[in-house]
């Protein structure tokens, strides 16, 4: 009980596959990816804060950094399958926050409750920092379908995560994002010309849309 079985808790993200039953040639665990989200972000930060932009750190690490906690509970769901539709995403994210309260009212001492209830919520919102997370989340989706298309993976559902992400991340109005789109991902796609698939020609028909 309490804090321990928390910090024991986190062991489970290191055993959840994301992408499941999914050929790969490189396996990324959810505690790998929330490491490189908190990156991600950091990064992504600054470049708001270049831009004038006020960023609440603390906030953004607490969001960025246990974002995909609840997936304790729930596992990855495939990207595809989980947005779906509105409706399905919406009762997915109800089952996860609905597990997440049941865990802490049951381990987390009183005076700590609160806490974790803020720091393990869903921190994806309108503010900077949820903005944030969202382009940092997508952008790991971006990296790691791209990884698998320039060694040749031919499974389909890897070009639909990385025009998914693409897509996901364009419709988003930060300077970071504006940033991305102009500076690093020419360089990703100057990379990608030694991939099977034509990545420049999947990255323009994403972004056109």
């Amino acid at each position: 009980m309490g804090i321990h079985t928390y910090f024991r808790s986190l062991n489970d993200l290191e055993r959840i596959i994301r992408t499941p039953g999914k050929f790969k040639f490189e396996e990324h665990c959810v505690s790998a990816h929330s490491w490189k989200v908190v990156q991600y972000a950091k990064t992504l930060a600054d470049i708001e804060e270049l831009h004038g932009v006020s960023i609440d750190w603390k906030k953004l690490y607490e969001i960025t950094s246990s974002h995909d906690y609840g997936e304790i509970f729930i596992g990855d769901i495939k990207t595809p399958v989980k947005h779906y539709s509105l409706e399905l995403r919406s009762m997915l994210l109800h089952v996860e926050e609905a597990m997440v309260e049941h865990f802490i009212n049951e381990n987390i001492p009183e005076e700590f409750k609160d806490i974790f209830r803020r720091q393990l919520r869903e921190g994806k919102d309108d503010s900077v920092e949820g903005l944030i997370l969202e382009v940092a989340d997508k952008l790991d989706q971006v990296y790691e379908a791209f990884a698998e298309l320039q060694r040749g993976n031919t499974e389909k559902e890897f070009i639909v995560m990385y025009r998914y992400a693409l897509i996901k991340i364009k419709n988003i109005d930060l300077h970071c994002v504006r940033y991305f789109l102009d500076k690093i991902l020419p360089d990703m796609i100057e990379e990608g010309i030694r991939s099977p698939f034509d990545i420049r020609q999947i990255t323009e028909e994403a972004l056109s849309q």
